[in-house]
């Protein structure tokens, strides 16, 4: 592969990004109360059992937490906004950003009652997808605890290809992590963007939003 024209990718800019079912806005303070309620609403422990950080136990301890979420540019954190009732319902970054390479991750992904197994979580997972290959990066990853079999699952439902385990790769929250990585080039979202824009279609949804076909069969 000739990449003799090849130069750094620019950053991904701290501005929304605009979906049919949501919209991701860059992390701040006033998204604090509807994504308090997202985090910690039943089931919260499972939500973070894989995160780096653990469940929130107060609003004050959250707010710390938004504080530092919100400064930071690596990770970039956004806000997953369900356009219907503009709460925010989530949120999820783009992390390690290696502009020289073109390469970049999606991770830190906590995805409320409301988002999971919606159409509204692929969407968020498409709107960067869409950004970043937009920006001309080449790669992008997406990486978990080997033992998270529900995220192994949904990596391989975006289309992304599983490449390998990294063995004792990290210490998380006093336990061995095992890192299970896969990725999508730009080259893979030549044929898995029309896949994404034919599931994400309102006529592939009835009356209730229940999918009419799934994701991988729009592959087919």
């Amino acid at each position: 592969m000739d990449l003799a024209d090849w130069s750094a990718r620019p950053r991904p800019a701290r501005a929304p990004l605009e979906g049919r079912y949501v919209r991701l806005e860059p992390l701040e303070h006033e998204h604090a109360d509807t994504l308090y309620q997202a985090a910690s609403a039943e089931g919260a422990e499972d939500r973070f059992r894989w995160l780096f950080e653990s469940a929130p136990q107060n609003r004050a301890e959250f707010d710390a937490w938004i504080a530092h979420a919100s400064a930071s540019t690596d990770p970039l954190f956004f806000a997953v906004i369900d356009k219907e009732t503009g709460r925010a319902e989530g949120r999820q970054a783009l992390m390690r950003i290696d502009q020289a390479h073109g390469v970049i991750e999606i991770g830190n992904i906590m995805w409320g009652p409301a988002l999971q197994q919606t159409r509204m979580a692929t969407e968020a997972l498409f709107l960067f997808a869409d950004h970043i290959f937009a920006l001309g990066y080449r790669r992008f990853e997406w990486k978990c605890n080997d033992m998270n079999v529900p995220s192994k699952r949904a990596a391989l439902r975006f289309g992304f290809r599983p490449e390998g385990v990294f063995r004792q790769h990290m210490v998380v929250k006093s336990a061995n992590r095992d890192t299970a990585w896969f990725a999508m080039t730009d080259q893979d979202w030549q044929h898995l963007r029309p896949t994404y824009e034919t599931w994400l279609s309102s006529d592939n949804f009835d009356t209730g939003g229940r999918q009419v076909r799934k994701l991988e069969e729009c592959r087919l």
